[in-house]
């Protein structure tokens, strides 16, 4: 479950309008881009003209998706989802990848040819748009397939060992997909639960139960909800770095703002982890934020009665330590907290992991 506190709300209250996209950048600094974003489309949906205009939105979050992909998928995959001495040398492979990776940064005019590049022969040994379409056709039974055909090849064999750990684990229900972006209607309602229910952002539900979000609940894929294991989630996120780096990735990823409320806005962006939500109330007269209000997708999947806290409650406590770490090391390289957790049991010593530090 997650800990945090609400610190965009503390912070975020009484400070200039214009200074708050930088300060929820600062903040939520794994994901800076993005809640930037978010938050000025916000404050453009509250007070229209306060700001300058966002130009190439769109683009912008593509790019921040695929380096948070790439971070997280050669940062934390080979440390939660290896062992031994097979966690080290697929630790040295990934980061022998991340030297050569063609960064998308916003300097950059067009970068995804050479990331296809880099995808085809560092990550997935084969074009970008033919892994997406086997993918598109056969969803997890592809990714066994293309995990045990290149185990010679780090990232293949490091989902390929992951397997075992997703045993015992019940696919996620398609009902409980996170998308009231779908319509106005339920965009108005979360507006209405921020701003009359402020400890919501902590603890998020929708429709009265709890709900998960991820590259797996985009808009634009839901007509496929196919059942997922939280392995299979691993390819969902291979599969949208594949998308974005294809023409047309710009596409993808859905966002918007609309007013929630007199000098209220409400502002979404579907990212790394799945769907964020900035709401800012402003003083028209000062320009002063009223209020901030932040939901991240780990408020709604590390939720206490949520999606990562039902699997582990159903894990077998006589299972041994080191298998037990397999297990929760797989949710959350799947689910991806980004901050730091602790792996405890009552009859077992404490084991931590630790994560480059996030406010």
């Amino acid at each position: 479950m997650s800990t945090r506190q609400d610190w965009a709300a503390r912070m975020g209250h009484g400070v200039p309008a214009a200074r708050l996209p930088g300060l929820m950048g600062s903040l939520f600094n794994l994901c800076s881009q993005a809640h930037r974003l978010c938050s000025q489309l916000a404050i453009d949906a509250a007070a229209p003209g306060l700001l300058p205009p966002q130009e190439r939105v769109a683009e912008q979050l593509r790019r921040e998706t695929a380096m948070e992909h790439v971070r997280r998928i050669g940062l934390d995959w080979p440390r939660l989802l290896a062992d031994g001495a097979a966690r080290s040398a697929h630790a040295a492979s990934a980061l022998s990848a991340l030297r050569h990776w063609p960064s998308p940064t916003q300097a950059l005019p067009e970068p995804w040819p050479p990331l296809r590049e880099w995808l085809q022969h560092t990550l997935l040994q084969m074009p970008a748009a033919d892994w997406l379409a086997a993918w598109q056709a056969g969803g997890p039974d592809w990714l066994h397939t293309w995990s045990r055909r290149h185990t010679h090849h780090w990232m293949p064999a490091l989902v390929a060992g992951a397997r075992s750990s997703a045993d015992g684990f019940a696919p996620l229900s398609p009902d409980h997909a996170l998308r009231p972006h779908a319509e106005p209607p339920g965009l108005r309602m979360l507006g209405a639960t921020l701003a009359l229910k402020p400890q919501f952002a902590l603890r998020p539900q929708w429709h009265g139960a709890c709900a998960h979000t991820g590259p797996w609940t985009r808009l634009a894929g839901a007509a496929d909800d196919t059942p997922l294991s939280p392995w299979a989630l691993l390819g969902c996120r291979l599969a949208e770095l594949s998308r974005l780096a294809l023409d047309g990735g710009d596409a993808w990823l859905h966002w918007g703002g609309l007013s929630t409320g007199p000098n209220r806005g409400l502002a979404w962006v579907e990212m790394a982890r799945g769907l964020l939500v900035h709401q800012v109330e402003v003083d028209p007269v000062s320009q002063r934020v009223l209020a901030c209000r932040v939901v991240a997708p780990t408020e709604w999947n590390f939720h206490p009665q949520g999606e990562v806290a039902r699997h582990v409650a159903r894990l077998d406590p006589a299972l041994p330590e080191a298998a037990l770490a397999r297990r929760v090391n797989l949710l959350v390289a799947a689910f991806d907290p980004c901050v730091p957790f602790a792996i405890e049991h009552r009859a077992l010593p404490r084991a931590q992991a630790q994560e480059a530090g996030h406010a």
